[in-house]
């Protein structure tokens, strides 16, 4: 979730703790992971960014976002001088990239289980840095199966609803 509640092209997340991933052999804070996500929105357009970018889109003071940038930098994930522009390696990128997927397969999963969009949000920041990659995979898959399915597809109703419907009307 983004710090200060802001809004950044659909992506409201950004937040802190330790954390194993499947996809990263190296441990990672997710405060770690909310600055390499900072970095790479907004570094979509020009392919970098800066530390006062980053410092008001994550709602902290600049001197917080440069000793960041420096364990970042240490870890191999960013090229960062002080001053200067920061952009993420390869390494950088592919780490911020899978969190922001898992992000969007777990918004649209909540969305799907009937979850309010501020709701989904919220909640798919707080899951995007804890959930190994194959449970974020099912729950993909799942939430693929109910955006698909035809329009008033009885079972989708129950689950959203949490009831049974079909053995309702039997009785």
């Amino acid at each position: 979730m983004i710090r200060g509640g802001k809004r950044f092209k659909g992506h409201r997340c950004l937040s802190g703790g330790l954390r194993g991933s499947a996809s990263a052999p190296k441990k990672i804070s997710r405060s770690a992971e909310d600055y390499l996500e900072a970095i790479f929105l907004l570094s979509r357009d020009k392919g970098h960014a800066r530390v006062l970018e980053i410092a008001r889109l994550l709602g902290v003071r600049p001197p917080s976002v440069t000793q960041m940038l420096k364990k970042l930098r240490d870890m191999g994930l960013v090229r960062y001088e002080r001053y200067g522009k920061v952009e993420l390696t390869e390494e950088g990128r592919a780490l911020a990239a899978s969190v922001l997927e898992k992000h969007k397969v777990l918004k649209a999963f909540l969305m799907a289980l009937g979850l309010s969009e501020p709701l989904a949000e919220r909640d798919a920041c707080a899951m995007e840095h804890v959930l190994h990659e194959e449970t974020v995979s099912a729950f993909k898959r799942l939430a693929d199966f109910m955006l698909k399915a035809p329009e008033g597809l009885r079972c989708l109703r129950c689950l959203r609803e949490g009831r049974y419907l079909c053995l309702q009307e039997s009785a």
